[in-house]
C-alpha cells in the first residue's frame, strides 16, 4: 500500500527539480485516409488538423509543472526555425528556460507523425545527433552550473535520448556537482552511454534497454531473472535504486534487500508515446519525498499507464491521478 497521497502530492509542490537532457518538438498532423495514392501503393491522409507540442525533456518538465513542481530546463537547442518555436512554445507554458544553449551546429530535433482513427501512419524526423563540440559542452555545463548555485534543487533528471548533449564529460561532471549539492540524481537512460551514470539514486531504463546494456535477455515475468540482471546492474554503475519499466507486464524495483515487481494498471492504451517521460517524472518527485520503493513504483506505474489513453506526447493529468491514487 502506498503512502497517504494527500501528504505525498502537498510535499511534490515544494519541490525545485532540474530537467537535463536531449529536448525536441513533437509535431502532429492529424486526418482521415479515404484513397490510395495514384503515384504509388500508399494511403493519401486528408489533414484535418495539425499541432506542435514540447518534447523529450521538455515534456519531463511540462508533466513537472502538471505535479505542481517547479521544474527548470537545462537543453541544447538550434539557431534555426524549430529553435524559435521551441522558445516560443515554452514561453506559453511558463518554462523556465534560462538553461537553454542554442548551438551553431545543430537543428532542433522535430518528430513529425502523420495520424489518422487514433494511429500513427507515419513518422520522420529532423535532427542532428553528433556530440556537443567543445563550446557547447562548456556553455551547457556553465549553464548547470549557475542554476545549481543559485536554486535550491532538490532533485536532478538527465533525460537522455541520444542525441549528442548527454555525454560522457556532461555526465559525469553534472553527477558530480549534484552529489556535492546533497541533490538527488534520477536518470532516464539511452543506449549510448548508459554506463556513465555512476553512482546516481534512481537508475530507470526500460527493458529493452536494460536486455540490450547487458547483452542477454531478460524474462519481465521472472522476478529472479529480474534480480539477476539488476546485480550485474548495480555491480557497474553503483546506483541506489534500479526501477524498470517492463512495459505492459509493469514494473521492477530495487533498492535494498528483494526486488519487487508490480503488474501494470489495466488501460485503454491508445499511444505510448511520452509515458516513459511521465514515468520519470513521477518517480523523481516521489523520491524527493519519500525512499519508499512500493510508493515510487506504484504512482509512476500509475502515472505512465494514464497518459497512453491519450493520443499524442501529453502530460499527466493531476486530478485523475490522484483520483485514481486513493485506490491502489
Amino acid at each position: 500500500m502506498v503512502q497517504n497521497i494527500s501528504n505525498i502530492f502537498k510535499s511534490i509542490e515544494q519541490l525545485k527539480v532540474l530537467v537535463l537532457g536531449d529536448v525536441m518538438l513533437d509535431k502532429y498532423f492529424v486526418g482521415n485516409v479515404n484513397r490510395m495514392s495514384p503515384e504509388a501503393p500508399v494511403p493519401v491522409v486528408d489533414i484535418e488538423s495539425m499541432d506542435t507540442r514540447l518534447g523529450g525533456a521538455a515534456n519531463v518538465v511540462l508533466n513537472i509543472q502538471a505535479l505542481k513542481a517547479t521544474p527548470i530546463l537545462c537543453a541544447v537547442i538550434g539557431n534555426d526555425a524549430n529553435g524559435d518555436l521551441f522558445e516560443k512554445l515554452a514561453h506559453q507554458e511558463n518554462i523556465d528556460v534560462k538553461g537553454l544553449v542554442k548551438s551553431k551546429t545543430r537543428k532542433t530535433t522535430s518528430k513529425t507523425r502523420v495520424i489518422s482513427d487514433d494511429k500513427q501512419m507515419l513518422r520522420y524526423d529532423i535532427e542532428d545527433k553528433h556530440d556537443l563540440d567543445e563550446e557547447e559542452e562548456q556553455m551547457l555545463l556553465d549553464k548547470v552550473k549557475e542554476i545549481v548555485n543559485s536554486e535550491k534543487i532538490d532533485v536532478l533528471i538527465f533525460q537522455d535520448y541520444n542525441k549528442g548533449v548527454l555525454i560522457n564529460r556532461i555526465i559525469k561532471n553534472v553527477v558530480t556537482l549534484a552529489q556535492e549539492n546533497n541533490i538527488l540524481t534520477v536518470v532516464d537512460p539511452k543506449k549510448d552511454n548508459f554506463w556513465s551514470y555512476q553512482g546516481v539514486d534512481l537508475f530507470k531504463p526500460n527493458l529493452k534497454e536494460l536486455s540490450e546494456a547487458l547483452n542477454q535477455a531478460v524474462n519481465p515475468k521472472d522476478v529472479k531473472a529480474l534480480d539477476h540482471a539488476e546485480q550485474d546492474l548495480r555491480s557497474r554503475l553503483n546506483n541506489k535504486i534500479t526501477f524498470v519499466t517492463l512495459s505492459e507486464n509493469g514494473v521492477y524495483i530495487k533498492a535494498e534487500g528483494e526486488g519487487r515487481k508490480y503488474a501494470a494498471y489495466r488501460r485503454d492504451i491508445k499511444d505510448v508515446s511520452g509515458a516513459g517521460d511521465t514515468v520519470i517524472s513521477m518517480a523523481a518527485l516521489v523520491l524527493g519525498v519519500t525512499n519508499d520503493e512500493e510508493t515510487i513504483a506504484r504512482l509512476s506505474n500509475l502515472a505512465g499507464g494514464l497518459v497512453c489513453e491519450s493520443v499524442g506526447v501529453v502530460p499527466i493529468n493531476l486530478d485523475r491521478l490522484i483520483d485514481e491514487a486513493k485506490s491502489i
